[in-house]
């Protein structure tokens, strides 16, 4: 870490060019006392994922960013700061700490707080921009969270666990056991030092995988922001072995929505089906991943249009976990007429249960991006390919 960029010229710097061309900047050969431009401009890239991303530290002064990589794998404040209100506390390590976003917000709401970092520089880097945010109730240790807990033996209310992809995995399945740390073969170990784990995982992790490969799971929360599945938490209890609860939430700036249910009454549920009515819905990107299908039908009162499209139907307009849309014209999927009835119209294409991709259909019907217009290509529940053009609600 170098100090120097920390300096009142080096920062009213880095702020002024938050919008400039970094590739400009690199060529124009600018000196500055004891940092390269170099440094300056992997300032800039960082600190502006960080606007959105991480309001926090972006709005603080004298914050020391990382490459832009560890930005970009970090959590978001957002997703932090859900986390922190599910669980609570006098004591929680967090094992991976990294650029300690979610030991920053966990820090709110437990009286002491452990951050675990391997990466010296990277500890050092946090050890600095907690300082700036006055979070006094951190301890940070440049040390291998697994072998720290393991050789300290100390006991905590809360451990956090947020392991990473190795890099030879191959392909998008991937398990728990294919992580650094790989959390199943420690985790008889740690359930001796804590009661209660939480384990964030990419979304790309199978919830039935995640679930045959942990024990004591009692909770899973599938985190979206904005419609975007980021996250994947799994809170574990020592010998819990009871029904498992689900909850879809969609992080949004107006008003979250939030799905919850255990995850046997999915399988329990009956949906009903139905062509096309008044309503379309299209459940948010979080319930699609935790797999609440037939019980969106069986709570909601809504019909499905088919077994695997996954979009739902009323007469009557209702509040639903996702977007919502007006039918105005249900078409059969005919190649010839639809031409006609398409020719270089403007609207925002959607597929569910349906052989061909968004690209293939754009350019077959001639169709451009935008508009208020909104189309559904789709089976119904009699297995007939249709187009519904739909108005959002």
């Amino acid at each position: 870490m170098n100090k120097d960029i920390l300096n009142t010229v080096n920062q009213d710097f880095i702020n002024f060019n938050l919008d400039s061309d970094v590739a400009k900047l690199l060529l124009q050969n600018l000196e500055f006392n004891n940092v390269l431009i170099k440094e300056i401009v992997e300032q800039i890239e960082a600190k502006k994922k960080c606007k959105i991303k991480l309001p926090t530290w972006f709005n603080a002064k004298n914050i020391y960013y990382p490459n832009k990589l560890n930005i970009e794998q970090t959590s978001s404040e957002a997703t932090a700061q859900y986390k922190s209100q599910l669980i609570s506390g006098t004591s929680l390590i967090d094992l991976t700490g990294g650029f300690g976003v979610d030991t920053y917000c966990f820090s709110k709401v437990f009286d002491s707080v452990t951050h675990c970092e391997i990466n010296e520089h990277l500890s050092v880097i946090v050890n600095n921009n907690y300082k700036q945010l006055k979070a006094h109730n951190i301890t940070l240790i440049n040390d291998d969270g697994i072998k720290y807990i393991k050789s300290s033996k100390k006991t905590y209310d809360w451990i956090y666990i947020d392991p990473s992809r190795r890099h030879n995995t191959k392909g998008k399945v991937f398990f728990l056991k294919d992580c650094l740390p790989n959390v199943p073969e420690h985790l008889e170990s740690l359930f001796k030092l804590s009661n209660n784990i939480m384990i964030k995982t990419a979304p790309l992790l199978d919830i039935k995988a995640g679930l045959r490969e942990l024990d004591g799971v009692k909770k899973v929360h599938v985190v979206s922001v904005n419609n975007d599945v980021k996250e994947l938490l799994w809170v574990l209890e020592k010998d819990y072995s009871d029904a498992i609860d689900i909850t879809a939430i969609n992080l949004k700036k107006d008003k979250d929505d939030i799905f919850s249910f255990k995850i046997e009454n999915e399988s329990d549920a009956n949906a009903t089906f139905s062509e096309p009515l008044a309503y379309l819905y299209e459940p948010n990107s979080a319930i699609l991943k935790a797999g609440a299908f037939k019980l969106l039908s069986h709570k909601l009162k809504l019909h499905k249009l088919n077994v695997n499209s996954h979009l739902y139907t009323s007469n009557g307009l209702k509040n639903f976990p996702g977007r919502r849309f007006k039918v105005d014209k249900i078409l059969s999927y005919n190649k010839k007429l639809l031409k006609k009835e398409f020719l270089y119209m403007k609207a925002n294409i959607s597929i569910r249960n349906f052989p061909e991709t968004v690209e293939q259909l754009k350019k077959r019907f001639n169709l451009r991006d935008g508009g208020t217009i909104y189309m559904f290509f789709t089976t119904n529940v009699n297995n007939q390919k249709v187009v519904l053009v739909c108005s959002k609600v």
